[in-house]
């Protein structure tokens, strides 16, 4: 097994935020992408968190993200917007998406805003809680490079396209979905070749020629595989609509990844608030959906199970326990980033 460093949280979010506002990053605006990796790391979505600062960094260095710009409205019309972040950080595209849907929502009951020419801006949670914590259901999707191939393909056409969900509480957590259109997330395997673990669980990837492989280094050329089948394929293609289609921007198939430096990432996203009081009081929706919680919680687990989970609750453990104990670094990502950030001529403070 890697060995680990243990990091607390306002060290980690404090390090990252001084290694990009090195890199060229506006304070403010190193500080909300610092929140969104540390925030993910917290959760345990740690293919999400700061493993991928380097590739930020690398990714600014190149030019293909704008730090400086906030991007423009380029329609409004009743409920729903249209945004370009002309390649600015993904994390203020969506920061300022997620403002627009939430006002909208006020207005109109539902706000939906459609982002185009934005780059990767996190775990997609971080933005639908952003709407959730405002008292609203929050849906957010994003499109990806084209790393999945179509159900009976063995070529890449699709993006991981994650689709988000996140619903508000009135106590601790909440109902949050928060899943890839594929069995995982790229990242989950550039994570794993990061750390050296030569494999990974069957069912994640094919390689090159769309063969399953357990192989982490033929997974990382290869192809990730469309989570249930054909199923998986339709939704990731049910993405690409509401994200790529519909902003005018580019689709899979011109999106660029975090590896690629010959071109701007071009990614397409979607934000959608719900007015929950425009359909009945905020207080029945919570008892109803406490209902919905327990009833499906009251079912008998199944051999080899303690208990019955609902989306979120894995993530809201491990939140509540990174934040008293402090956050796991796998040891060659955290030697990674002291040398980044000895290399930008960021100190690490003391732990």
């Amino acid at each position: 097994m890697n060995s680990q460093a243990i990091i607390s949280a306002p060290v980690l979010r404090e390090f990252v935020e001084k290694i990009l506002a090195s890199a060229g990053v506006p304070s403010n605006r190193a500080e909300l992408v610092a929140d969104s990796l540390v925030a993910a790391n917290l959760r345990g979505v740690d293919s999400h968190g700061v493993h991928l600062l380097p590739h930020y960094v690398t990714q600014l260095k190149a030019g293909n993200i704008d730090p400086g710009t906030d991007g423009r409205v380029i329609s409004e019309s009743g409920a729903c917007l249209l945004y370009d972040g002309e390649h600015g950080l993904g994390q203020c595209v969506a920061e300022i998406c997620c403002r627009h849907a939430i006002r909208l929502a006020g207005l109109h009951g539902i706000g939906i805003v459609v982002a185009r020419n934005s780059n990767h801006f996190g775990a997609a949670a971080f933005w639908a809680q952003r709407m959730s914590s405002a008292g609203l259901i929050g849906l957010v999707m994003c499109n990806a490079s084209p790393s999945v191939p179509p159900w009976q393909g063995r070529e890449g056409r699709l993006g991981t396209n994650p689709i988000c969900v996140s619903v508000p509480s009135s106590g601790a957590g909440g109902w949050l979905l928060d899943m890839a259109t594929t069995t995982v997330a790229l990242n989950r395997i550039v994570k794993a070749a990061a750390s050296r673990e030569p494999t990974i669980p069957a069912s994640w990837a094919m390689d090159s020629e769309g063969v399953p492989t357990t192989d982490t280094q033929k997974a990382l050329h290869g192809l990730l595989m469309p989570l249930g089948g054909y199923k998986g394929s339709g939704l990731g293609m049910m993405v690409e609509v509401l994200c790529a289609v519909l902003s005018g921007g580019a689709m899979s198939t011109g999106v660029g990844g975090l590896h690629i430096l010959d071109r701007p990432m071009n990614t397409s996203q979607t934000f959608l608030a719900i007015d929950i009081s425009r359909f009945l009081p905020s207080e029945e929706f919570q008892s109803r959906m406490e209902h919905l919680v327990r009833a499906v919680k009251s079912a008998r687990p199944a051999q080899g199970y303690d208990e019955i989970l609902v989306a979120g609750d894995p993530e809201w453990r491990t939140e509540e326990a990174r934040l008293q104990a402090g956050i796991p670094v796998d040891a060659s990502l955290w030697k990674r980033l002291i040398a980044l950030g000895e290399e930008l001529g960021v100190q690490l403070a003391l732990l």
